[in-house]
C-alpha cells in the first residue's frame, strides 16, 4: 500500500478533530446549524493552522444529507463522495491567478450542483491572485448564485484587496498552543507505534512554532529509521540547541563568567545550530525569569531592566536583513555588554589580564598619564559636553556633505561611483570592517566630489559615520580621488530627496559649502590606552586626565 505521509494520514476529516481553533469551528458549526451560511468566506492566520482542513470540513458538512450536532455524518452519499465531488472545486490561487482562470471560474458558477445542496469553491493562497483576477471576482462576490459558496484561504491577508475582505466573512486562525501539539504529537506517535521521549515531543513542538503541518512532517523525517527519537538527535539534525544549554548560559551571565560566556558560544560557532531558533529560546527564557521578577517570585541576579535592554537587543540582530559576520559573535558581544548595564564592575580574571596590559602601557610610556576608572559627578559632566559636541559635529556634517552633493549631483557621477563601490566589494584585499559597510549599504546620490549612502539599519548608519576618515582613505584607490561620504538611514534619506525635489521645483539651487567652520567640532582620535581601557570597561566609566 502507498505510504501517506504523517499530515495527510492525520487531515482532519470532521470539525471535532480540528485543533486549536475553537472558536472559529463553533461559529462555523452555528452558522450550519441555524442555516445562516454566508457566500463567502476568508480564512486567514499562519501556515499549518488548519485553514484548507477546516474549509473542506466545512464544505463537507454544508452539503452533508443528515447533520448531527452541528457534524457531518459521514454515512451518506454527499459525505462518501465528498473527496471525488464535481461540487467542490479546489482552486490553487499560487498557480492557477490570471483574469483567464477565474473568468473560467466564473462562467462555471454558473451552472447548477450536480449532486449537493451548493457549490462550493475552495480557493488556497488567494493574495496571490493578480489584480485584474481580483477584479473580475468582484461582481460574482457581490451577487453569486444562490447555490454557490467561496471559502478563501490565504497566510497573508494584507495582500488581499479590501474590496475583496469587505466581501467576506473573515476567521482569524491563531498558532496552535505547544500544549495542544504536545497533545496530538503524543496521540499519533501511539498510534504509530514511534519511539519518542518527552523532552523530544517538546522540542518538535517548540520547532513548529504553531504549526501542526510542520510538527507532523518533524515527526515523519525523524521516525523513518525506526528508531527511538530523542533530543540529541533533534538537536544534532535540526540546528536547535537544548534549553539545559539555554539555561546554563544565563546562569553563567547572571554570575558575570566571562570565561564560561565564551566557551558557550564557541561551542555553538562550531556547531550547525541556527542562530534564530537560539535567540528566541534565549528570549523565551528571559521573558519567563521577567515574569517572575515582576510577580516578586525570582531568586537570580537578573533585574528586569537588564532583562529588557537585552531582549530588545537580540530581536534587532533577528531583524537584520544581512548579517556578513556570524551571528553568534554579535548575540556574545550583545550579553558580554549586559554585564556592564547596572553599572557593576566585573570581577573576572580576563579584565585582571586587561588591566595588566592597561598597567604595563603606563609604566613603559615617556608621557605619564592617569587612568580614572570612578564615576565622580564632574568627570560624567565632561563626558556628556563631550558627547554633545560629537552629535553637534555629526549632524552638521550630515547637512553639509548632503548639500555638497545635491550642489552638482548627476547621473553619470552616480553610476560611476556605483560601479567604483562593487570593485570594491569584489576586491578581497580590502579590510573586513569595510566590505561590511559596503555590503550592508548602497549609494544614492553623487556629485563629482561627494557621496551619499543610505543602509536599512541604522546601527550600520552609525558605525560608517563614525568611520568616515577610515572608509575615505581605503576607497581612494578605487575612486581614484578624496570622495566625502555621509551615512543617512532610510528615512533621512526620504527627507533630504523630498527637500531636494521640493527646492528644485521652486527654482532653488544649492550652493557649496566649506567643513572648515566645523572643524575645531571634530572628535579627537582615541590614545592606545583609552582604546584598551573602552574594550573593557562601559566608554561612560572611563576618563582620560
Amino acid at each position: 500500500m502507498e505510504y501517506k505521509v504523517l499530515y495527510r494520514k492525520y487531515r482532519p476529516d470532521s470539525f471535532k478533530k480540528i485543533i486549536g481553533q475553537d472558536y472559529t469551528v463553533k461559529m462555523l458549526q452555528n452558522a450550519i446549524i441555524h442555516n445562516k451560511i454566508a457566500h463567502s468566506y476568508l480564512f486567514t492566520g499562519p501556515r499549518g493552522t488548519g485553514k484548507t482542513s477546516t474549509a473542506k470540513v466545512f464544505a463537507k458538512t454544508i452539503n452533508c444529507e443528515h447533520l448531527v450536532d452541528g457534524e457531518a455524518c459521514g454515512k451518506c452519499n454527499s459525505c462518501l463522495s465528498f473527496n471525488n465531488s464535481p461540487d467542490i472545486i479546489e482552486i490553487d490561487a499560487a498557480s492557477n491567478n490570471g483574469v483567464d482562470d477565474i473568468r473560467e471560474l466564473i462562467n462555471n458558477v454558473k451552472i447548477a450542483p450536480t449532486e449537493s445542496k451548493y457549490k462550493i469553491y475552495i480557493i488556497d493562497e488567494v493574495h496571490m491572485m493578480t489584480p485584474s483576477a481580483f477584479n473580475a471576482l468582484l461582481l460574482t462576490l457581490e451577487e453569486p448564485p444562490a447555490h454557490a459558496i467561496f471559502i478563501m484561504a490565504t497566510t497573508n491577508v494584507e495582500s488581499v484587496p479590501i474590496t475583496i475582505l469587505s466581501r467576506c466573512q473573515r476567521f482569524n486562525f491563531n498558532k496552535i498552543s505547544l500544549d495542544d501539539l504536545v497533545k496530538q504529537i503524543h496521540t499519533i506517535c501511539t498510534e504509530e507505534n514511534i519511539s519518542i521521549t518527552d523532552d523530544a515531543v517538546l522540542e518538535i513542538a517548540n520547532l513548529s512554532e504553531g504549526g501542526m503541518r510542520d510538527a507532523l512532517s518533524l515527526l515523519d523525517q525523524l521516525s523513518a529509521t525506526g528508531d527511538e527519537i530523542t533530543i540529541d538527535k533533534i538537536l544534532v539534525n535540526y540546528g536547535s540547541i537544548s534549553l539545559k544549554f539555554i539555561k546554563d548560559l544565563l546562569k553563567f551571565v547572571e554570575n558575570k563568567d566571562i570565561e564560561n560566556i565564551h566557551k558557550a558560544f564557541l561551542e555553538l560557532q562550531n556547531t550547525s545550530s541556527d542562530y534564530k531558533v537560539f535567540i528566541k529560546k534565549i528570549v523565551q527564557e528571559l521573558s519567563n525569569e521577567g515574569i517572575s521578577i515582576l510577580e516578586s517570585n525570582y531568586s537570580g541576579n537578573f533585574s528586569y531592566k537588564q532583562i529588557k535592554k537585552i531582549v530588545f537587543e537580540l530581536n534587532d540582530i533577528l531583524n537584520k536583513v544581512n548579517i556578513n559576520i556570524n551571528p553568534f559573535i554579535l548575540i556574545e558581544m550583545v550579553f558580554l555588554e549586559s554585564l556592564n548595564y547596572e553599572n557593576n564592575e566585573i570581577e573576572n580574571k580576563n579584565v585582571n589580564n586587561y588591566m595588566e596590559n592597561v598597567d604595563n602601557i603606563l609604566n613603559n610610556s615617556n608621557e605619564k598619564k592617569k587612568i580614572d576608572f570612578g564615576l565622580k559627578e564632574n568627570k560624567k559632566e565632561s563626558k556628556v559636553i563631550e558627547k554633545e559636541n560629537d552629535k553637534e559635529y555629526l549632524e552638521k556634517l550630515k547637512k553639509i556633505r548632503v548639500n555638497n552633493c545635491f550642489s552638482n549631483a548627476k547621473k553619470e557621477f552616480l553610476n560611476n561611483f556605483q560601479s567604483k563601490w562593487q570593485e570594491a566589494i569584489d576586491d578581497d584585499n580590502i579590510k573586513p570592517n569595510i566590505k561590511s559597510f559596503l555590503l550592508d549599504s548602497k549609494i544614492v546620490a553623487a556629485s563629482d566630489e561627494n557621496c551619499i549612502i543610505t543602509a536599512k539599519l541604522k546601527s550600520t548608519v552609525h558605525l560608517i559615520n563614525h568611520n568616515l576618515d577610515e572608509l575615505t582613505n581605503e576607497l581612494n584607490k578605487y575612486f581614484e580621488k578624496k570622495v566625502c561620504f555621509i551615512a543617512l538611514d532610510e528615512n533621512e534619506w526620504q527627507s533630504a530627496r523630498q527637500e531636494y525635489a521640493q527646492t528644485i521645483k521652486n527654482g532653488g539651487t544649492y550652493t557649496k559649502m566649506s567643513e572648515d567652520e566645523i572643524e575645531e567640532l571634530k572628535p579627537k582620535n582615541k590614545s592606545d590606552i583609552e582604546e584598551i581601557a573602552t574594550n573593557v570597561f562601559n566608554r561612560d566609566k572611563i576618563e582620560m586626565v
